[in-house]
Order: C-alpha cells, then sequence, then structure tokens
C-alpha cells in the first residue's frame, strides 16, 4: 500500500495531479481543495488512497491524512463511490463536511453534484458517529460517541486493511482497551485478531 508520494509537480489541472518521484510520473485524481493547496507549488507531499479495479488502478491524492480520513469514511457508504466522495470533497471543506454530518444537515449533501436524498440521509446515518468535530483551528473538541484512544483507531484502522468489518473491529477493539488501556497497538490487534 501507498501512504504518501513526495515529489515534483509534473502537470496540474483541477481534478488531477502528476507528481514525479525517482523518474517515475504518478497521477493521482484530486479535489478542488487539494488542488487549491498545490496551485503555483513545484514541490508536494500527496498522501494516498489506491483504488484496485478490475480494469485500472487509480490513485487518489491528498493534502493531508485528514481529508484522506474523510475520503475513507465516505466510500465506506453504500452507495458511495470513490469518484463521488471526491466531488463531495471538491464542493465542501473537511471542516464543512464534518459540520454538515454533525448537523445532519442533508439538504447541504443534496447540493452535490450526483447526490439523492437517500444517499445524503445514508452518509449522515453511517458517518455521524464516526466523524470527529472540529474547531476553528482545526483541533478535534470531540468525537461523537467515540472514546477510543489514537492507539484504538490505529488498531481499527489495521484490522480493516486485514479485511475484517470495521463495526465488528470496533466492539472488539473498545472491550481490549476497556480491559487493559496500557496496551500497545501491536497487543491490541493480536488480541482482536484471536477474538475476531
Amino acid at each position: 500500500m501507498i501512504d504518501y508520494i513526495k515529489g515534483e509537480v509534473a502537470e496540474i489541472t483541477p481534478a488531477s495531479v502528476t507528481l514525479e518521484c525517482g523518474g517515475i510520473g504518478y497521477q493521482m485524481n484530486i479535489s478542488l481543495n487539494t488542488y487549491g493547496a498545490l496551485n503555483g507549488k513545484t514541490e508536494a507531499k500527496l498522501y494516498v488512497y489506491e483504488s484496485i479495479r478490475e480494469d485500472a488502478h487509480v490513485l487518489f491524492g491528498f493534502m493531508n491524512k485528514h481529508e484522506r480520513e474523510l475520503f475513507m469514511l465516505l466510500i465506506s457508504v453504500s452507495g458511495v463511490g470513490p469518484s463521488t466522495a471526491r466531488v463531495i470533497l471538491s464542493s465542501l471543506s473537511s471542516k464543512e463536511l464534518e459540520n454538515v454530518i454533525a448537523s445532519e444537515n442533508a439538504a447541504v449533501l443534496q447540493s452535490v453534484k450526483g447526490i439523492g436524498a437517500k444517499t445524503a440521509q445514508r452518509i449522515i446515518v453511517d458517518l455521524k458517529d464516526k466523524i470527529k468535530f472540529t474547531d476553528e483551528s482545526g483541533n478535534v473538541v470531540q468525537s461523537a460517541k467515540d472514546d477510543l484512544t489514537e492507539t484504538g483507531h490505529a488498531a481499527i484502522s489495521a484490522l480493516i486493511m486485514l479485511g475484517f468489518v470495521k463495526n465488528a473491529s470496533q466492539k472488539v477493539v473498545s472491550k481490549i482497551i476497556k480491559e487493559d488501556p496500557s496496551l500497545p497497538v501491536e497487543a491490541i490487534i493480536k488480541e482482536a485478531l484471536k477474538r475476531l
């Protein structure tokens, strides 16, 4: 899995960027927010999500990990694919999207091209307990119904990458952390693998 690519900006359009790294050009689909942050830069470091389909390997690039996390949450919602998630993140900033979900404002989501009433409601229902709410300066002020530590979130991410279902992983990891909050992430993952 590619975590990030750092290199020279070879080509850029509002929809994609090509970063040259070690003589290889990596083309990545980007949101308008990432385009705005990249515009005028000659070098960049983009966090990557790799979408592997039967007919193509497509890279999506993000200016920061937070935008990538929101993208991954969006594509976890039934009916929202990578292209739709990118359109959402082009229409709304990360903070705006979090606030729309937190306030359950389906009308704003429906204003995004390609998002109907049912999809907007599904995004809100599926993600309102998973997003981190931030203040004006971008600091996390609370996570809705989420008392997991950073270690817990890291363990859940690892389990999802191993192919386990998110909800089941969250329940098991929460239980393990309640039993022993001092466990390092590797120990949590090993214990979770025994229980899942």
